[in-house]
């Protein structure tokens, strides 16, 4: 082919192998107030086994487990679980930033503070080193996401999730989840995600949108994409047990009624 060649159509592939060989970082915060009773563990809402359930690590293996009495005299902290993962050749560098207190006090006010001052001292960490003379080795730790635990023994938002939410949603990107979803039936799960929504619209609580489909994808790609969006706020099992299913050896809950992956 005599048609001369500027070379700009392997910029994708130039981009692509240096993003790669760089890795990519993502911070992913957890946070939700647990049962006041203290049922089912440190804040009863499964945020640990559904992070080691999602990246197939175990992230808080060092972590220490406080009491009832404990818990309700600790004030909420941030603490940050790094982790190296490869998956075909490309590297992630992932952080869990969690909220151990948020809520477990006797008084909650203003609890959130702590957790959107770190959020943005993050943002103005990146932008002091976007600004400097050295940002070949910048590492972004500025908070991408943040799954809120709502738990499934109320009837819909407490007003401290209400306020969580609202305090944050400038800030980052909420994916809202219902907890423990296994100790529901199908139609308390619906029901439950029915109220949290028209909560969500009620308190003008901005959650994360999924993009919109591009016109020229598929039907079926489409029908898919619009089946993820009503399922927020997703109900979710974790599990730290690995069991088999069908022939595969997955994480999941083992029942007399079945599994659940």
């Amino acid at each position: 082919d005599d048609k001369e060649y500027v070379g700009f159509a392997t910029l994708p592939n130039q981009v692509h192998r240096k993003s790669v060989k760089k890795g990519f970082d993502f911070t992913l915060m957890v946070a939700g107030r647990g049962d006041p009773a203290g049922l089912g563990g440190e804040s009863g809402l499964g945020k640990s086994t559904l992070v080691n359930s999602l990246f197939l690590t175990d992230m808080y293996r060092d972590r220490k487990l406080l009491n009832a009495e404990e818990r309700i005299t600790q004030t909420v902290e941030i603490t940050k679980h790094v982790v190296d993962i490869e998956e075909k050749g490309v590297k992630l560098r992932l952080t869990i930033v969690d909220t151990p207190g948020f809520g477990d006090a006797v008084n909650n006010t203003e609890c959130w503070k702590p957790v959107a001052d770190y959020i943005d001292q993050q943002f103005e960490q990146y932008f002091r080193d976007e600004s400097g003379l050295n940002r070949k080795n910048i590492q972004d730790n500025r908070v991408h996401c943040c799954i809120y635990f709502i738990s499934p023994f109320g009837h819909g938002l407490r007003p401290l999730d209400v306020e969580f939410m609202r305090a944050l949603h400038q800030r980052v990107n909420i994916v809202p989840v219902l907890a423990k979803a296994d100790t529901l039936t199908p139609a308390e799960v619906e029901r439950m995600k029915n109220k949290i929504r028209e909560e969500i619209d009620h308190y003008g609580i901005r959650i994360y949108q999924f993009p919109e489909c591009d016109s020229d994808e598929d039907e079926e790609f489409k029908l898919q994409d619009q089946a993820l969006k009503e399922s927020i706020p997703f109900a979710v099992i974790g599990s730290n047990t690995v069991v088999e299913a069908k022939g595969r050896r997955v994480r999941g809950r083992l029942y007399p009624w079945g599994i659940v992956e």
